[in-house]
């Protein structure tokens, strides 16, 4: 009876195993599933109308993505208002449409929003925002700076300033000395860089002083006195020159006479930028003024040794330059029936010259100092004017070209 049980058994078991055997390799077909939940979501879509099938894997894994340290969420899905921030969009098409000569207008808008509300009240509580297209400039703050803003976007798109034009001329003379002659027509106001002086003058005290100052022998203006700039636009006036040296020196026993000299270039001259625009009454002006100074006073040599074998003591020369920066970068108020002159001081001279003894008569090779002169710049409204207001791009005027 034993033995009868135990042969059954063991019929029954060879029956059922090669059903375990096709069950257990189907389940083997999918080495990419990783739950019961995950097979059912690929069989169900593959045999739902409409939706597709997933594409067979090309058998490249996808490289994994690094995950974030810090702790992201999605937010809320709604802009925090908890100071009252509100959100305006402003036209400023009238603006951007008549200036058609500037590449991004709009930008222009957003560096005087910038300048006028601080670039901390854009990256610190409240949440701020601050975006520009050509056509609308979205802003979403407080009511407080929302008035800013509008005011600031009412002189932009002010009909009034299309046509308003101001004048700028930059001068140097080799001494400071002119102040004696016309300090009675000059009435200081605040300059912030040390150094740095500015007066008004009523109109007829500018001609005067223009008039003095071209009677000496020193007196020379590097831009055209005819240059206008726009309100709401920008005006840059430059004078540079390159100058090369050697910089660096490579072995090379392979071409005579052994080395390689390396050449550097370095620009020296001056860049002054203007920014003017008029208030929403006209009776006032502000004026962004950038100025960027850069003179190569002298080259220092350095002797190095490049030794050759047909030359062991062979040397040659490398050469560092010794430099003078000048860095300006200012904001100015006053009514637009004055005249706005500013002195730079007595600052590296904006167009390189050749170097003058110390002592006045004494030919070289006295060593020579590097030139210096004090910088004017005046700056004058000169109300409605059809004169069309030269180019950003045209207003350079380089005295080294011929």
């Amino acid at each position: 009876m034993i033995v009868r049980t135990l042969l059954t058994a063991a019929i029954v078991l060879i029956a059922v195993a090669p059903i375990l055997g096709q069950t257990t390799a189907g389940t083997a077909v999918a080495p990419n599933a990783g739950s019961a939940g995950s097979i059912g979501s690929a069989s169900s879509a593959a045999e739902t109308p409409g939706v597709s099938k997933p594409a067979p894997s090309s058998g490249a894994s996808a490289p994994l993505s690094r995950g974030s340290i810090a702790r992201v969420s999605a937010g809320s899905g709604t802009l925090p208002n908890t100071h009252g921030q509100i959100w305006r969009e402003y036209d400023i098409s009238p603006y951007t449409l008549r200036n058609q000569t500037t590449k991004r207008p709009e930008q222009a808008i957003v560096d005087w929003v910038l300048r006028e509300t601080g670039y901390e009240a854009w990256h610190t509580e409240p949440l701020g925002i601050l975006s520009a297209t050509p056509r609308v400039l979205r802003v979403y703050h407080t009511p407080q700076v929302q008035a800013v803003v509008a005011e600031v976007v009412d002189r932009f798109v002010n009909p009034e300033a299309e046509s308003h034009g101001f004048g700028l001329r930059v001068m140097t003379l080799d001494s400071p000395n002119w102040r004696a002659r016309v300090q009675r027509l000059l009435v200081p106001v605040p300059a912030q860089t040390p150094g740095v002086q500015a007066w008004l003058l009523e109109k007829e005290g500018a001609a005067m002083v223009l008039a003095e100052l071209r009677r000496r022998s020193d007196y020379r203006e590097h831009n055209s006195p005819h240059l206008l700039v726009t309100s709401g636009q920008s005006l840059a006036v430059t004078a540079t020159r390159g100058r090369s040296y050697v910089r660096h020196v490579a072995l090379r026993p392979e071409i005579w006479p052994g080395y390689e000299p390396e050449s550097g270039l370095i620009d020296e001259g001056f860049s002054l930028e203007l920014s003017p625009l008029l208030s929403v009454d006209g009776r006032t002006a502000d004026a962004m003024i950038k100025c960027e100074i850069d003179q190569v006073e002298r080259f220092q040599a350095v002797m190095l040794d490049v030794p050759t074998v047909a030359a062991p003591r062979q040397r040659t020369k490398v050469e560092v330059p010794q430099m003078s920066h000048f860095r300006f970068h200012e904001r100015f108020r006053w009514p637009v029936e004055q005249v706005l002159l500013i002195s730079l001081g007595v600052v590296p001279a904006p167009v390189p010259g050749e170097a003058k003894p110390l002592v006045p008569g004494v030919p070289l090779p006295v060593p020579g100092t590097p030139p210096r002169a004090d910088m004017l710049v005046m700056i004058e409204s000169k109300g409605k004017t059809a004169a069309r207001a030269a180019l950003p791009t045209q207003a350079g005027i380089d005295p080294y070209r011929r």
